[in-house]
């Protein structure tokens, strides 16, 4: 690979990362500066960027050469992009994979004082290294370790994405990866053509995203594999549909998008009228729509933020009960605003403690004692103060953050069951939440163990809730987790439609009753009747039981004749923070010895 230097005089990136080192920028600068133009970046610009990532350098600790490289990386790449979790993926695998090659080529030699064998952040040895030129002696080394390990890496991911779509490639270790880089490949494809398409056009431009209604069930009741089926066939029928001049992405799931020029608003909603109506039947399965409408009124703003108002109009239809096609209006923003805050801040929320856990507890109703504690997250931000959980957990888990917080939170759940344990207090478990996001990879039960081990605890005090699911993925790594030897606990029994056959192939150990058994227990026969059957199959099928949602002393005394014990509800206790709990179950433990 080259690039043209000064008078037109062409310099491989080598050449030109040691001319600039030669002219005293920093390693994380020249590195940037020789691929700059690679990305149509001037010099002026690279340095801009670089600069503020080479505080790890000037300290000596991290080589400049490893924070510009991701730098770069990162420009070819896109890492950052806090809502296509297929990319970020594979920005990660592709930064590990980086630094792994340069710590190879550099036998184990990271850091800027095992390079220059003197530390920069000393006077004395800054004196050395300016008198003996060190630098130019021993960092040249790196740079072409960087260049090497960049222009391979680079070479590959282009020609990974020239070749993804005609190449099939059986090699289950690569399945995964390849997945990704052809959905990467789609993408990057389908907003370069409607960048192409908002440049030229002179007609009016729409952005349509839809989702299939109760999509979920479709696939409780019929399978992941039939709900996979409905995908493929809802993308052919696309494909039919869109002209030259309109494109179609399926962005997640069950998610899709469609940017089309039109005339009049009018003619535009009867087309997407029409295009319900040819999707409403699958396999004699009818079909339900959300649709969300973007009129793009500037050309030039990012596409992101066009999808994201199509999105925000789609999710207005979900709730609407009047409309299944919503248009998106300028009030829409303060969903926007919030998301984009949620987004740039909850990492810094992680990292600051910002986030707490509140503990609300679960009693027996018989011995009225706490008998554990159901974990759950609060925000308590230094200038806005406490976000509630409905103002932030919708945005991350879209976005896929809900796996930081849910480590964040068996943490904080494990070393308050360490603090219970110094007390004395070992029977009090604290549930947490395991989110469908985990399931879906193996990496969160190596996380469970490391905080297990690392507390020092026994790991079935660290129960761990998931909402009831058939999803053939799902279930087997509930099976892994029990062989493991964690508690299981199916959160929100009987909110689906699904959950007396997961009950015959999920070893969960503790069903918790979804809180509307307990408002429609109060109002109805059927109800109290539906709740005394599961209450009585609970216990003939040696499964724990615990009731949500108890309010009121007239539910608890019902409970209690029907034979459910344990309870959880704000008639005991609202969620609280872990001081005003520990000092509740120390009074609670020393009342039960009295």
């Amino acid at each position: 690979m080259a690039l043209q230097g000064q008078g037109g005089v062409h310099m491989t990136h080598k050449e030109k990362a040691i001319e600039l080192l030669k002219k005293k920028y920093h390693c994380s600068q020249a590195l940037l500066g020789a691929f700059a133009g690679d990305f149509g970046f001037d010099m002026k610009t690279a340095f801009k960027i670089s600069t503020c990532f080479g505080g790890g350098m000037r300290q000596g600790t991290t080589c400049g050469c490893i924070t510009g490289g991701l730098l770069v990386l990162g420009l070819a790449f896109g890492f950052s992009d806090p809502q296509d979790k297929e990319l970020e993926t594979y920005g990660n695998r592709k930064t590990e994979e980086y630094i792994r090659a340069f710590r190879d080529k550099m036998k184990g030699d990271i850091y800027c004082r095992d390079i220059l064998g003197k530390d920069i952040t000393k006077p004395e040895d800054m004196a050395v290294i300016r008198q003996e030129g060190l630098i130019m002696q021993k960092c040249p080394r790196a740079f072409f370790a960087s260049v090497e390990i960049l222009e391979k890496m680079l070479e590959e991911y282009a020609g990974e994405l020239l070749n993804v779509d005609l190449e099939e490639i059986n090699i289950s270790e690569d399945e995964e990866i390849q997945i990704m880089l052809k959905n990467m490949s789609r993408r990057q494809g389908f907003r370069r053509d409607v960048r192409r398409m908002l440049n030229e056009t002179r007609q009016k431009v729409a952005f349509i995203q839809f989702d299939i209604r109760r999509f979920k069930i479709i696939n409780d009741l019929y399978g992941e594999q039939f709900g996979d089926e409905v995908l493929f066939w809802v993308r052919e029928q696309l494909k039919t549909y869109c002209n030259t001049r309109q494109y179609f992405i399926n962005l997640r799931s069950d998610v899709f998008e469609i940017v089309t020029e039109y005339d009049e608003t009018a003619e535009l909603y009867d087309r997407i009228i029409m295009l319900g109506r040819e999707l409403r039947m699958y396999k004699a399965v009818k079909l339900q729509y959300s649709c969300g409408i973007y009129l793009v009124e500037d050309a030039g703003m990012e596409l992101r933020q066009m999808e994201d108002r199509a999105a925000m109009a789609r999710k207005a239809a979900k709730s609407s009960l009047v409309s299944q096609v919503v248009f998106y209006q300028e009030q829409f923003k303060d969903s926007l605003y919030n998301r984009k805050f949620v987004e740039e801040n909850i990492d810094i929320a992680i990292r600051e403690g910002q986030l707490q856990m509140y503990l609300q507890p679960k009693y027996s109703i018989s011995r009225n004692r706490i008998i554990g504690a159901e974990a759950l997250v609060r925000w308590r931000h230094p200038l806005k103060g406490m976000i509630y959980p409905m103002e932030f957990l919708p945005v991350i888990e879209e976005d896929g953050f809900i796996t930081k917080v849910d480590y964040y939170m068996w943490r904080k759940a494990a070393e308050f069951l360490r603090r219970c344990q110094s007390a004395g207090i070992g029977d009090c478990p604290i549930s947490v939440n395991l989110s469908r996001r985990h399931l879906q990879d193996r990496e969160f039960m190596r996380v469970l163990e490391c905080v297990v081990q690392e507390n020092g605890i026994d790991k079935r005090l660290l129960e761990l809730e998931i909402t009831e699911t058939m999803e053939e993925h799902v279930s087997q790594a509930v099976r892994e987790m029990k062989e493991q030897g964690f508690k299981l606990l199916m959160d929100d029994f009987g909110s689906g439609y699904s959950s007396l056959n997961i009950l015959l192939d999920t070893p969960f150990d503790m069903l918790k009753l979804d809180r509307k058994f307990m408002e429609n227990m109060m109002v109805s026969d059927k109800g109290r009747l539906i709740l005394e059957h599961i209450i009585t199959m609970a216990e003939q099928l040696q499964l724990g039981l615990i009731a949500e949602g108890v309010e009121t002393g007239e539910q608890v005394e019902m409970l209690k004749q029907m034979g459910c014990d344990q309870v959880q509800g704000y008639y005991y206790a609202k969620p609280m923070s872990e001081t005003e709990f520990y000092e509740r179950l120390l009074e609670n433990r020393h009342r039960g010895r009295v």
